[in-house]
């Protein structure tokens, strides 16, 4: 009688689509009670359709339900679980097609709990207790349930494997480490667990830092990520900005030349007009002149004639045409031809800008760094042409061979003042911004106690002065100076002996976004001499220090 009152218990509390106690119980609108995964499982199939049903009364919901726990209906299979059900095994605790078989257990099987790896049997909880108990059995190794038991069993002597050959990298029973094993390196199988499982430990220690040191990583592009947005925005705003304000400036330069003209043209067309009406004034008073002299010639009486031609009045200064210079139809034409004048150097400004922009949009690099080159053709990949810029050079460097060779002589030259020039030291800078990746070479070529200096350098480097203006002798530049002998790499006065062939060719590698500056010695071979990383935050110039004549 109680078996049948536990029957009806389990199928009132049961859910009706996995069929076992209800597991975080729900309660549907219609009032059918489901395991809480099973009933949102059953509607996830029924999601293309867009409608969700009661498996046992069918009666439809929209929208989807959203399922709360019924708190009471799960303190009753609580209850139910600790008293009636607690000597009957449900029937989750049976063994399945996927679960391991107690060894001990008759009729239907239950799962096992643990395994033994000493009696090479599993067991389910009742059949384990034993083991736990039993002083004996306790000191046998018990492991989660496993079906791969009879792989610990030696197939040519039917004993336990446990021990292992580190010559033939397997485990073994004991008889193998007397017979066919007898001169190999064998060790416990424990022992053997024991190393593995310390360099199993070191490798997680390995993995896990790269884990944390990728997350890391990510983290990092994920805020240059925001960082590039945010940056690009304010670009964009920025340049709409400024490209609004040279439009305003030349709507506001063309509303100031069309009221300019207009002024213009009002004052010649008002001076024209009034030596117009003076003209014609002039032209009225002469026709009427005119007129009396006519009728006094026509005068018949002698007397008459003679009495009335004093009394004829001058002629006023005559305003003749004649005088009027009339230019050629060009009156405000040179307007327009300093206007269209105007627009082509803006076009040629706007072209070689656009070129430039775009090149400096186009070298943004947000990614890690490109790896270094590491054969000279590599390097030739990012070949720069340095030209030389004589506006820069010192007084005592000559320029030659296309502005690309330096040489320092004893007299002066004779160049222009120029306020980019350097004044107190022998130095060069090339034409020509740096930005992105470049690479050239510089040859050099040395007098007895000379010195070269292969510099690169932020354009706004003092020109005058003491070694505030001379390369590596500041925080604006980064020098590598050779006396035939040996290298010197100075950055703001800080001086470090470079190890490396001295040659007569130096070579420079600039990664810009990334911040790597390197210095190489060429030859047959190229040899890294001294490697800057940092940050650049100018477009940088190649520069050379010539320090003895010739």
């Amino acid at each position: 009688m109680a078996q049948q009152d536990d029957q009806l218990d389990r199928e009132r509390f049961s859910c009706s689509i996995c069929l076992d106690l209800l597991k975080d119980p729900v309660t549907t609108g219609c009032g059918h009670s489901y395991c809480k995964s099973c009933i949102n499982t059953h509607w996830d199939k029924g999601e293309e359709r867009g409608s969700y049903s009661c498996p046992q009364c069918r009666q439809a919901f929209t929208p989807r339900p959203v399922l709360v726990k019924n708190t009471m209906l799960a303190d009753l299979v609580e209850e139910l679980k600790k008293t009636r059900l607690k000597d009957a095994p449900a029937d989750h605790c049976y063994a399945g097609p996927e679960d391991v078989d107690c060894d001990v257990c008759t009729g239907r099987k239950l799962k096992a709990l643990k395994s033994c790896l000493n009696c090479l049997a599993s067991y389910c909880e009742k059949h384990l207790q034993p083991h736990l108990q039993s002083a004996p059995l306790k000191k046998h190794k018990l492991v989660e349930p496993s079906q791969k038991l009879q792989e610990n069993i030696c197939s040519r002597h039917d004993e336990v494997m446990k021990m292992f050959c580190r010559t033939d990298q397997q485990c073994i029973c004991y008889l193998c480490s007397m017979d066919e094993h007898k001169d190999h390196d064998t060790v416990s199988a424990a022992a053997e667990r024991t190393e593995r499982q310390r360099e199993l430990g070191l490798r997680r220690q390995t993995i896990q830092q790269r884990v944390q040191d990728t997350e890391k990583d990510v983290k990092l592009l994920q805020q240059e990520k925001k960082d590039v947005n945010g940056s690009a925005d304010k670009a964009v705003e920025d340049s709409e900005e400024i490209f609004s304000e040279l439009i305003h400036l030349l709507e506001k330069r063309s509303s100031d030349v069309k009221q300019q003209i207009n002024s213009q043209q009002e004052t010649e067309v008002s001076r024209v007009r009034e030596l117009q009406e003076r003209l014609e004034q002039e032209i009225t008073e002469l026709k009427r002149k005119d007129h009396e002299l006519k009728q006094l010639s026509d005068t018949e009486d002698h007397n008459q004639f003679l009495h009335n031609y004093p009394s004829l009045s001058p002629l006023s200064e005559s305003t003749h045409s004649s005088s009027i210079r009339i230019r050629p139809l060009r009156y405000f034409e040179d307007v327009t031809a300093a206007v269209s004048q105007v627009r082509g150097q803006l076009q040629d400004i706007l072209s070689g800008t656009e070129t430039e922009i775009l090149q400096i949009v186009s070298q943004v690099d947000v990614l890690l760094p490109q790896p270094e080159p590491e054969t000279r053709a590599d390097f030739f990949k990012y070949s720069q042409e340095i030209t030389l810029d004589p506006n820069t050079a010192h007084r005592r460097l000559l320029l030659s061979e296309g502005n690309r060779k330096a040489t320092c002589m004893c007299t002066e030259q004779s160049y222009s003042n120029h306020p980019d020039r350097f004044t107190n030291w022998p130095q060069v800078l090339n034409r020509e911004s740096l930005t992105g990746r470049c690479y050239w070479e510089s040859e050099v070529g040395l007098g007895v106690g000379g010195e070269v200096g292969v510099a690169v350098t932020y354009k706004n480097i003092s020109r005058a002065g003491g070694s505030e203006c001379l390369f590596g002798y500041n925080d604006k530049s980064w020098s590598l100076y050779c006396d035939g002998n040996s290298y010197i790499f100075c950055y703001n006065s800080i001086k470090t002996p470079v190890s490396g062939p001295v040659t007569s060719r130096v070579g420079v590698y600039l990664d810009h976004s990334a911040g790597v500056l390197s210095f190489y010695s060429v030859s047959d071979t190229m040899t890294l001499l001294h490697r800057v990383q940092t940050t650049f935050t100018q477009p940088l110039h190649a520069g050379a220090r010539v320090s003895w004549c010739g």
